[in-house]
């Protein structure tokens, strides 16, 4: 009672100030200062209804010092004054008025207007003081921080409010008051009195006195979710535009729209496919009922991923499953767990219902991926309830957005696939299946393709047997990529073979394979079409190794030329006159021949292996020459050594490595003699090689060899020029060669009845496997293949 009586001692003395009417409120109590009557203008004032506050003692409307308080505990900026109600004895009471600071009878004035609009501003605004503390926040401020301007005041944020998002404002906060500069910050962070994150913008204004000094700091702040919410949404789709579709990969390509999704747009995106997207096939229309898919990415920004597929990657979905119904209708659907559509869903499947539980799933989408008419599977996104919104219908455009052209990237990447294996398949039909062992050198070689990004380019080789036991080895590469490159390759691989078989010199068979593909380039002209051929354009080597004379001639169209390592490991650069690559011009080609050692190593091989994105071909070939120069125990080693110490990874072109060691027959393999040119040294060279069969152990041949041997020496007496040169090879077949000074071509005919002459060759056609003719520099050469040894 004493208490109550010096408030009101206090209180009463304050003075009233001139015009000082009406009162914004008006409360009336009893001598005991207990509450007996409210208005309306004090119930809004101070919060309390009538019913909460009448009987209740006046004090509970005041602070220890007089001043007014509201019910929620935050100050009032009125002047309050206590006066007693005087009966005709004694007092009966109190009368309680209280006044809004500058209010007056002629309106509220300019400080009361500054007031009304920051603490009703919907803006939340925040003063600091030149010390960095603050000093007054707004209502709205007071709503966002859950603190009062008493739990507040005089403090730095990081006492009350443990955050790092605070901690950098309060540090942009004394930077403003040291440079007197405004700042502007975005925070995604949840706010004290928010159940989640939201995205704030923050404006921090320099408070400035006449002189220019900053004397404090403005802090506003405002939710612009929705206006974040639409710029993500943009940035998404557009970052999607750049970021997907970056690779030919069908895995890597769901992988980088799953990457664009989280943690951006959702905590969990999985992209699940058809099988046959994986093997480039186009997938079957989905039918309605459940649907069985294979995980193609799945990016997670949560440990907990309730979505797992089995160990082979697929993922059996229900009918009822919002993947399975995407799928079916075509539409994207959007689901809250709790959706009676859900409920069935794990009512049918229990084992994803536990793991929907478990990692606090509320919402998801799922959209069907489709391109080009036909549905590649399915992308699903989830959200977790502990970070951020459920998904909203609104979600959906973005979504579509991003899956549909993710779509698009995925059926290129499916269409590159199935384009690429066509082109490998018809590559390997086309490349030699295995190298048969040849008595002139062992060989090994390697095809690789491009990396998976890359189209399969024409790189070929081949390893021709060629008659007197010589061998043809030929690389090449065309100009282009795919299906139409690996046909090409396969037309100049045939044109090749084809002149190979009528033994033309390397320089004479690049004349004719240029003829060919100029042929072809004026007849793919004239179809009308713009792609230029892969003929044009490509390079070629081919060289012919004699292993009788240790001979090897080369010639090459545009290509590099091929290395030689000695017996003793020197390793170097055939020296080749260079030609220009096929269908190009009118150059002539010339050939070069090389004495090679026995046991010496040729390797043929095109640009790939020695050419890269960060290696010029300089560096390729000097890593190439001590590469070879590497002891191994066979060719097979020796390539996978190469290959290792030079092809890029990843490739971004084909690669042929064709490793040649040569050989040298010697006496017991070759038997050679001049032979005269008197038709009488004919049985002497029949006599000779006879007995050579015989020293062979042959003698179940000898009669048709003599028969052959007979012929073709007689025909070169006849008919041509010398000098005349035997040669017998013992080889997988017995191999007869008559080798002369002319260039006349012989001429199989069949003789009448009674001609004298005109068989011998015919006869030999018919007693040989096969038969043929050379043309040398110096002359020519026939040969005979007269059958199969004993092994």
């Amino acid at each position: 009672m004493n208490g109550f009586r010096k408030l009101v001692g206090r209180l009463a003395a304050r003075p009233t100030g001139a015009g000082r009417a009406p009162f914004a409120a008006v409360a009336v109590t009893d001598q005991d200062g207990l509450v007996t009557s409210w208005s309306s203008e004090a119930e809004h004032l101070f919060g309390y209804g009538a019913a909460e506050i009448i009987g209740r003692p006046v004090t509970d409307l005041l602070a220890a010092d007089g001043k007014a308080r509201h019910r929620d505990g935050h100050p009032l900026d009125v002047e309050v004054h206590l006066r007693p109600l005087v009966g005709t004895k004694r007092e009966t009471g109190f009368l309680l008025t209280a006044l809004h600071r500058g209010e007056s009878t002629n309106g509220p004035g300019d400080d009361s207007l500054v007031r009304w609009l920051f603490d009703q501003h919907p803006t939340a605004i925040a003063l600091y003081g030149g010390d960095g503390l603050l000093e007054r926040q707004n209502q709205q401020m007071i709503r966002i921080s859950g603190r009062s301007d008493e739990d507040l005041r005089g403090k730095v944020l990081t006492r009350t409010l443990a955050n790092p998002e605070f901690e950098e404002l309060q540090q942009r906060i004394f930077e403003v008051l040291e440079s007197g500069n405004p700042q502007s910050e975005e925070y995604f962070t949840q706010a004290p009195s928010e159940t989640r994150r939201r995205m704030w913008a923050v404006d921090l204004l320099p408070l400035k006195d006449a002189a220019g000094r900053t004397r404090g700091v403005g802090v506003s702040t405002y939710d612009f979710s929705k206006e974040y919410d639409s710029r993500e949404r943009l940035a998404l789709v557009s970052e999607a535009r750049t970021r997907i579709g970056s690779s030919l990969k069908v895995a890597q390509t769901a992988h980088e729209l799953a990457e664009v999704a989280v943690p951006r747009f959702a905590d969990l995106a999985a992209v699940d496919l058809l099988d046959p997207v994986f093997r480039g096939d186009a997938p079957a229309p989905v039918r309605i009922g459940p649907v069985q898919l294979r995980r193609a990415a799945c990016m997670t920004a949560s440990p907990v991923d309730w979505d797992c597929p089995g160990p082979d990657g697929v993922i059996r979905h229900p009918a009822s499953s919002p993947i399975a119904r995407c799928m079916t209708t075509g539409q994207a659907v959007v689901c809250h767990i709790a959706d009676p559509d859900i409920a069935r869903w794990f009512a049918e499947d229990p084992v994803q219902a536990t793991r929907a539980r478990n990692s606090g799933a509320h919402s998801l989408i799922a959209v069907p991926i489709h391109a080009r008419g036909t549905v590649l599977g399915a992308a699903l996104f989830i959200r977790y309830a502990t970070t951020r919104k459920p998904f909203r219908p609104d979600d959906l455009t973005v979504t579509e957005d991003l899956v549909a052209r993710a779509a698009v990237c995925l059926d290129n990447a499916r269409r590159f696939t199935r384009e690429r294996g066509i082109a490998l398949a018809l590559q390997r039909a086309l490349l030699p299946r295995g190298l048969a062992v040849h008595p002139a050198a062992e060989t090994a070689a390697r095809y690789l393709p491009a990396g998976d990004d890359a189209h399969v380019g024409g790189d070929w080789y081949d390893v021709i047997p060629l008659p007197g036991a010589r061998i043809g080895l030929v690389v090449g590469d065309v100009v282009g990529h795919g299906i139409n490159a690996s046909a090409t390759m396969g037309r100049l691989r045939t044109a090749v073979r084809t002149l190979a078989d009528i033994d033309l010199p390397p320089d004479e068979l690049l004349t004719h394979l240029d003829d060919i593909v100029t042929h072809a380039d004026g007849e793919h002209q004239t179809d009308g079409t713009a792609e230029i051929p892969g003929d044009t354009g490509a390079t070629c080597l081919y060289a012919v190794y004699d292993p009788l004379s240790g001979t090897c001639s080369l010639a090459r169209a545009g290509h590099p030329a091929p290395a030689l390592v000695q017996p003793d490991g020197t390793s170097t650069l055939i020296e080749l006159p260079p030609g220009p690559p096929l269908g190009l011009g009118s150059l002539p080609f010339e050939a070069a021949d090389v004495t090679l050692p026995e046991g010496s190593l040729l390797a043929l091989f095109t640009d790939g292996l020695v050419t890269g994105r960060d290696r010029d071909i300089d560096a390729g070939l000097a890593t190439l020459r001590h590469a070879l120069a590497e002891p191994a125990s066979s060719l097979e080693t020796l390539c996978d050594t190469v290959l290792d110490a030079l092809h890029p990874s990843p490739r971004t072109d084909d690669i042929v490595l064709l490793l040649a060691r040569t050989r040298i027959l010697d006496e017991d393999h070759v038997a050679q003699w001049d032979v005269p040119g008197d038709p009488a040294a004919v049985a002497e060279a029949r006599r000779r090689a006879g007995a050579q069969l015989a020293a062979w152990g042959l003698d179940e041949v000898a009669f048709i060899t003599e028969l052959v041997v007979s012929e073709l020496v007689t025909n070169a007496i006849r008919y041509a020029e010398g000098p005349v040169r035997l040669t017998m090879i013992k080889d997988e077949n017995l191999i007869c060669e008559v080798s002369d000074g002319s260039s006349t071509s012989p001429h199989l005919r069949r003789a009448r009845v009674f001609d004298e002459g005109g068989r011998g060759l015919y006869m030999v056609a018919e007693l040989t496997q096969r038969w043929g003719t050379r043309y040398t520099r110096q002359g020519k050469t026939i040969w005979a293949e007269v059958g199969s040894h004993p092994s």
